[in-house]
């Protein structure tokens, strides 16, 4: 019996790292990430989805879609962790490190 990788089946179903069909895996799968993070962040302020969509100037429905991984600007990104206040900091590799908010 013959043991796969987790690596080796997401190659045999969306093919190797740089082919058009695995990069939009793993460009959703970031999305999810990013939307889990956002509702972790505000679950830890006490903010209801509504609440979050009035300090940012979207509705309710919006705030859904984002938490559930069905994309999300830079922007509203932004946002979104600036109205709750959340520092955010991005990694450029060797190149060292930017804070956003």
């Amino acid at each position: 019996m013959k043991i796969t990788t987790l690596e080796e089946l997401n190659e045999q179903v969306f093919g190797k790292k740089g082919t058009p069909k695995r990069d939009e895996f793993e460009k959703e799968i970031e999305l999810v990430r990013i939307g889990e993070t956002i509702k972790e962040a505000r679950k830890s302020k006490s903010l209801s989805q509504e609440q979050l969509g009035e300090l940012i100037g979207v509705q309710k429905s919006r705030i859904s879609k984002i938490e559930n991984g069905k994309g999300i600007s830079f922007d509203t990104f932004l946002r979104i962790f600036r109205a709750m206040k959340i520092p955010v900091t991005m990694q450029f590799g060797n190149l060292g490190e930017l804070a956003l908010c």
